[in-house]
C-alpha cells in the first residue's frame, strides 16, 4: 500500500534497461522508493528502491508480494546478496498482466514475462517467480491455451513438463515457446 505505479521511477528506468518496454497496463507493478531488506539476523535493516509485484489468484485478490531491490540509479539490481525476495502464498499464484478468460501466456520470471509481452502486448501473462511454482500454478476453468514460456535448464524443463501434462489432463491446449537470440 506504500508503493506507487511505476511510472517516470526508478523501477521503470531498470525494465527499460533490460529492453522491456511495453509497460502500459502492468498494475500488478510498483515501486517503493525505500523498500526495507534486512540482509540476516544479525545485520542491521536496510532500504533501497524497489519494483514491487503484487503475486494474486485466478481472481486478482493478492496473496503475496514479490521485491526485487534495485541500485539506485536504476541500472541494475541492488548490490546486495538476494536482490530478489518474495512473501506470502506463493504456491498455485502468479504475478498477472492482463485478465486470461481463454488464452494464457506462463513462464517463471517477471522480466521474462514482460520481454514477451514487448511481441505480443495484448496477451494475458503470468509470471509464477520460479520453476517450481510455474509447475504447480493454478490453471482457469475457462482456459483453453496455454503458451508456456521455458526457462533453458533442467529446473525450467520440468516445470515445462509438469504444466504441460496438467493442463492437457484439463484439456489445454499447450503451446511451449523457447527463448532465441538473448
Amino acid at each position: 500500500s506504500m508503493s506507487r505505479p511505476i511510472h517516470g521511477t526508478i523501477a521503470e528506468t531498470y525494465l527499460q534497461s533490460r529492453g522491456i518496454s511495453a509497460l502500459r497496463d502492468i498494475a500488478s507493478l510498483r515501486f517503493h522508493p525505500r523498500c526495507y531488506y534486512k540482509p540476516d539476523d544479525h545485520l542491521p535493516t536496510e532500504t533501497w528502491p524497489a519494483l514491487i509485484a503484487a503475486v494474486t489468484t485466478l481472481d486478482g485478490v493478492i496473496t503475496g508480494v514479490h521485491r526485487t531491490w534495485l541500485e539506485p540509479s536504476g541500472r541494475g539490481k541492488a548490490p546486495i546478496d538476494t536482490p530478489r525476495r518474495a512473501m506470502g502464498i506463493l504456491l498455485g499464484n502468479a504475478v498477472r498482466f492482463g485478465v486470461a478468460p481463454d488464452v494464457l501466456a506462463a513462464g517463471e520470471g517477471i522480466e521474462t514475462m514482460l520481454s514477451l509481452r514487448c511481441v505480443l502486448p495484448t496477451l494475458p501473462m503470468a509470471a509464477a517467480l520460479s520453476a517450481n511454482h510455474l509447475a504447480a500454478m493454478l490453471l482457469g476453468p475457462s482456459l483453453r491455451r496455454l503458451y508456456i514460456a521455458r526457462d533453458p535448464g533442467a529446473a525450467g524443463d520440468r516445470a515445462v513438463n509438469v504444466l504441460t501434462h496438467r493442463a492437457e489432463a484439463a484439456g489445454i491446449e499447450t503451446f511451449v515457446l523457447s527463448p532465441r537470440l538473448d
